[in-house]
């Protein structure tokens, strides 16, 4: 790696650190102080609706903030667990259908619409099917959440494959390449942007995967402790849980960013992420 190449790197993982960085504290004061206002706005009962405040008590300054946070991490690392899982298979799948798809366009033409079918009806409704099939076990939460994950990440890789320039695979044909060869060294290396533009977009759906597949199929994690206790008025640990969350989906995000402002220094491909 040249020298250029080196301080270029540098330079942007500086650059992607402040942004990330800026980005974060600007997010959190939004999300809280638009928090805060809304609590206001509608007048919300301090019984009910709990503030940043009561939720740092609940969570640091309190009696018992400490046995708080652990239980609530604790439910957070099942969540992030889950999100895990639906990420793998919800991207893989993805990627495996857009190379497909790129293979064959009858095969797009036959598979899209059920792409499409899954992202509209709502997981609400095939939850009962899903249960069914797989139970409520590891394969549902993998199912539900790779479903959410699934058509933001295809739609983002399919352009990327896509992105080659006709110049480039006129020059594969004539050497007799194959579709597959083209494939391989032509549209994959060029969709390095898009695929980590997918990655990065898949962060916040896969948790919200998880916390559907914890709430409507499997139990356990945020998502399943979020019902039990609204049922039984724990309305601080209610909001403590909503806001840890949200916390590290905000953070694996730009996490993301920071890695994929690197690896496209690196590449050469700063400009096109």
């Amino acid at each position: 790696m040249s020298a250029d190449v080196r301080r270029e790197a540098r330079r942007a993982t500086g650059r992607a650190l402040a942004r990330s960085l800026t980005t974060f504290v600007l997010t959190l004061v939004a999300v809280v102080a638009l928090w805060q206002l809304a609590l206001w706005a509608f007048a919300v009962t301090p019984y009910v609706g709990k503030g940043p405040a009561d939720v740092w008590e609940y969570l640091v300054s309190g009696e018992d903030a400490s046995e708080h946070l652990a239980e609530l991490t604790g439910l957070l690392a099942v969540t992030l667990g889950h999100a895990a899982i639906g990420f793998a298979a919800g991207l893989v799948v993805a990627l495996i259908a857009a190379m497909t798809f790129q293979l064959s366009r009858g095969i797009e033409a036959a598979l899209m619409p059920i792409a499409m079918l899954l992202r509209s009806v709502p997981l609400v409704a095939m939850a009962p099917v899903i249960i069914l099939i797989f139970g409520r076990d590891f394969w549902s939460v993998a199912v539900i959440g790779g479903i959410v994950v699934l058509f933001p990440a295809l739609v983002n890789i399919v352009f990327g494959l896509r992105s080659t320039s006709p110049q480039m695979n006129d020059l594969i044909a004539v050497y007799g390449g194959s579709a597959w060869t083209a494939l391989v060294k032509v549209a994959l290396p060029s969709s390095v942007p898009a695929l980590l533009a997918a990655v990065r977009i898949s962060i916040p759906g896969a948790i919200t995967g998880a916390l559907l597949a914890e709430w409507l199929a499997v139990g356990g994690g945020i998502g399943g402790s979020l019902g039990q206790f609204s049922a039984s008025a724990q309305f601080s640990a209610l909001w403590a849980a909503v806001v840890l969350v949200t916390a590290a989906a905000l953070v694996l995000y730009n996490l993301v960013a920071v890695v994929e402002s690197v690896l496209l220094a690196r590449m050469g491909m700063a400009g096109r992420a």
